[in-house]
């Protein structure tokens, strides 16, 4: 923390938003391949997860933008927690044997079934983009000296999304049986692009909220000396 910083208010929330848009979006969405018809590119196929996951760069563009990188490490570390718990956890709910005479065991294994690869395809590649979306905003903050916020924001989760869709779906889908592997590199390309227009569109809000948090934090951190090993204990 910088000598003039005070105390967080707002952290706590964020930070929750954070976790809880992460476990949600990729447990749920990534299994679903969902198709829409769009003017000039005609049907686009893409992960139903896509819609949410860029929420969690909206909100690793806010922790590291307003409180520094070392904070938004302990954040990713929570959310890497929260997602080892959610495969885990569904797991184990699936290898439960079912009461006798409830009908859904097979559409249950369906949906979860696969959440195990599901979720350590998740972390894998939660944990490479996320650090890498944060170490890149917080670097390219200090070389700019605060300047091309949004720009900032675009550049560093461009990269974040390149290593996060290049390491997902091949890790969690690649001759799984659940769809075939074109499909699977069809889902990385459109996962990439779409998530970036996406963190491109939530720009205006996720400025917005930049303003409002440095404003009544009166934070602006600036990673001049921050360690940014996604390992180290201390900053």
């Amino acid at each position: 923390m910088n000598a003039t910083e005070r105390k967080p208010q707002y952290l706590d929330l964020v930070m929750v938003a954070f976790v809880v848009v992460l476990v949600c979006a990729n447990l749920i969405g990534p299994a679903k391949a969902a198709a829409i018809d769009l003017p000039l590119l005609g049907l686009v196929t893409f992960s139903a997860g896509v819609v949410f996951i860029p929420l969690s760069y909206v909100f690793g563009d806010i922790l590291t933008e307003v409180y520094g990188y070392d904070r938004a490490r302990r954040v990713i570390w929570t959310g890497f927690a929260a997602l080892l718990f959610a495969g885990v956890m569904a797991s184990l709910v699936v290898a439960l044997p079912p009461a006798p005479g409830w009908p859904n065991q097979g559409a249950y294994e369906i949906a979860f079934g696969n959440a195990w690869r599901v979720v350590l395809a998740s972390m894998v590649a939660y944990f490479c983009g996320e650090f890498v979306n944060s170490a890149v905003l917080a670097k390219m903050k200090v070389w700019t000296e605060g300047r091309y916020q949004r720009t900032r924001f675009v550049v560093s989760t461009i990269a974040g999304e390149a290593v996060d869709s290049t390491l997902f779906y091949p890790l969690a889908f690649w001759n799984s049986g659940i769809m075939p592997n074109e499909l699977v590199l069809t889902l990385m390309v459109s996962q990439f692009v779409v998530k970036s227009l996406v963190e491109i569109a939530m720009l205006p809000a996720t400025t917005r909220i930049v303003g409002f948090l440095k404003r009544v934090e009166g934070i602006d951190h600036y990673d001049r000396d921050t360690n940014f090993n996604p390992f180290a204990l201390k900053p």
